[in-house]
C-alpha cells in the first residue's frame, strides 16, 4: 500500500476544517497509509518586508526538510507549478506507484509559500489555481483530490 505523507505548515484551527481533514482521512485509509505531518509556522504580520518574508520562509522551509525522505518523491504545491486536471492529477499518482515510488510526500507552505530550499528538493511543482487559497483549506482541497484520484484509479464512482 502507497504511504502518503501530507507535510503542512502550521495547525487547522478551524473546526469544520478539522472535520473534513478527518473525513478524507478516514476515507484514504482504504487506499493509503496517509500521514499528516505538521511543522511550526512562524508569525507574519501583515506588513513585512521582503527579506523578512524570506527568513521566515527560510525557516518554515527548515523544519520542512527535516520531514522530508530521502527515498520519497516530493509534490510542493506551489502557485506557479504546473496544473492538472482531476484526471491527470490520478494519471500521475498512477504512473507513480507503477515506477515503484510508493512514499510520496505533499507540501503545503504557510501563509507566505515555500522557501526556496523545499522548492529545490521538489521531484514536481503542483499548482491547484491561479488563485491564493488559505494554506488551512489547502489542505482539505488536496485531501479530497487525493481521495478523488484513488477513486479514478479504481474506476469507482465519484461526482464529478
Amino acid at each position: 500500500m502507497q504511504k502518503t505523507d501530507i507535510i503542512c505548515v502550521g495547525k487547522v484551527k478551524e473546526g469544520y476544517l478539522r472535520e473534513a481533514v478527518l473525513e478524507y482521512s478516514k476515507r484514504l485509509s482504504a487506499y493509503c497509509r496517509l500521514s499528516i505531518v505538521e511543522v511550526a509556522d512562524e508569525a507574519a504580520p501583515e506588513k513585512l518586508s521582503p527579506a523578512l518574508q524570506t527568513q521566515i520562509k527560510d525557516r518554515e522551509g527548515e523544519r520542512i526538510l527535516e520531514k522530508i525522505s530521502d527515498k520519497s518523491y516530493v509534490i510542493a504545491l506551489e502557485i506557479a507549478g504546473k496544473t492538472l486536471s482531476s484526471e491527470g492529477f490520478a494519471k500521475k499518482l498512477d504512473e507513480l506507484a507503477n515506477t515503484g515510488r510508493s512514499h510520496i510526500q505533499f507540501v503545503i507552505g504557510g501563509s507566505l509559500g515555500l522557501s526556496e530550499a523545499v522548492l529545490s528538493r521538489a521531484d514536481y511543482r503542483l499548482s491547484f489555481s491561479a488563485m491564493t487559497f488559505p494554506h488551512q483549506l489547502m489542505r482539505v482541497i488536496l485531501l479530497e483530490q487525493i481521495y478523488r484520484a484513488f477513486r479514478i484509479n479504481t474506476r469507482q464512482p465519484y461526482h464529478k
